[in-house]
């Protein structure tokens, strides 16, 4: 039986992937580490592969309208087409997955150049978004044929990011549990976490969150759907500016979110404002943990904690200008969950920015 060994990396149809690439180096801490494009012999788009830790970014722009590119950043915007993972056996991966359901978007392809062959496919998932099976063994390259290596970068002010964590769906009213299933069937995954709208709530807004994962629990992906409430939720905001379903947000996990937090600030990146007073009875809350409560407040950082141990975390606002995708710092100190008890304090604060928006 194949298996998924670990993300390899997520890709974004950008309209303008030079001036993307600026923004996540200097702001989050990339590095540049390679380049696709005309001046390396690949016509149809240009490509820039950012790394930090083991987190890759892929950033891709059409250079023309024929490219799959263009229609999906006319429709969503700025957006992560592929959901890129590692496995042992991409043929397998690929047969195994569109025998139990899954829709074929690329079938399993070698790709070479002088550094030796990846081998690949794709296969459809939530919205526009597409899974790509990799298998990298065979190739001594930087990272897939057509990429040059970039020699340095001076942009780059790295915040400590390691890995990610999760990646987070969005999907349409009522098909959380079709995608669930859809998880369940055709990867072979689990429930892992699940949370309904009697608790994810707020005066106006509420949604269903299901999180599902891998046998090694490294792979996991959560997805959220709308629930009925006073007015239009997060979710609903989101598929409404995106004009589907969609990746919502990445999460990266640091071994020092203070370090990276207080480093992220510092290069410009906003936050979600989390209120002072969700401070006040937080070690009542979660019991006591290693972190300053003045450092944590000052910073906006959220903390929770279940069985296992806590989590901190902090989210920042949508990261263009459709209030679509955003990014997640994550630490955890043995929490398993996803900050449930965060989501109150959480959702009030999106929904200060979505009544700005004047999408309440």
């Amino acid at each position: 039986m194949w298996k998924i060994l670990d993300y390899d990396h997520l890709e974004f149809f950008v309209g303008n992937a030079k001036q993307s690439a600026w923004y996540y180096r200097a702001a989050f801490g990339f590095k540049l580490m390679a380049y696709a494009g005309l001046e390396t012999g690949v016509r149809d788009r240009a490509s820039y592969l950012l790394e930090q830790g083991k987190i890759r970014f892929v950033l891709t722009t059409p250079l023309g309208p024929e490219h799959i590119a263009a229609e999906h950043i006319k429709k969503h915007g700025d957006g992560v087409r592929s959901i890129s993972l590692i496995v042992d056996n991409v043929d397998e991966a690929f047969n195994d997955t569109v025998a139990k359901g899954a829709k074929a978007i690329l079938k399993p392809t070698v790709l070479e150049d002088k550094n030796g062959s990846v081998k690949t496919a794709s296969i459809a998932t939530y919205g526009d978004t597409v899974h790509t099976f990799i298998d990298r063994k065979n190739y001594k390259g930087i990272f897939l044929p057509g990429f040059e290596p970039v020699e340095k970068d001076v942009i780059c002010r790295p915040s400590e990011l390691k890995c990610v964590d999760h990646v987070v769906g969005n999907v349409e009213w009522n098909q959380m549990n079709d995608w669930v299933g859809y998880y369940e069937k055709v990867f072979g995954f689990h429930k892992f976490w699940s949370v309904d709208d009697k608790v994810l709530h707020t005066q106006y807004s509420a949604l269903n969150s299901t999180v599902v994962a891998d046998k090694s629990g490294k792979i996991k992906f959560p997805i959220n759907e709308p629930a009925p409430a006073l007015r239009k939720s997060q979710i609903e905001e989101y598929c409404d500016y995106y004009r589907s379903a969609g990746v919502q947000h990445i999460a990266m996990h640091t071994d020092d979110i203070l370090e990276s937090v207080a480093k992220l600030r510092e290069n410009g990146v906003e936050f979600l404002k989390i209120p002072q007073n969700y401070y006040d009875t937080l070690i009542e809350r979660v019991g006591k943990i290693d972190e300053d409560i003045k450092t944590l407040a000052k910073l906006g950082i959220l903390v929770d904690r279940d069985e296992h141990g806590y989590l901190l975390q902090l989210f920042t606002k949508p990261i263009e200008d459709r209030p679509t995708v955003f990014l997640e710092v994550i630490q955890r100190k043995g929490g398993r969950s996803f900050g449930i008890g965060n989501f109150k304090a959480l959702f009030e604060a999106i929904e200060r920015d979505q009544a700005a928006r004047g999408n309440l």
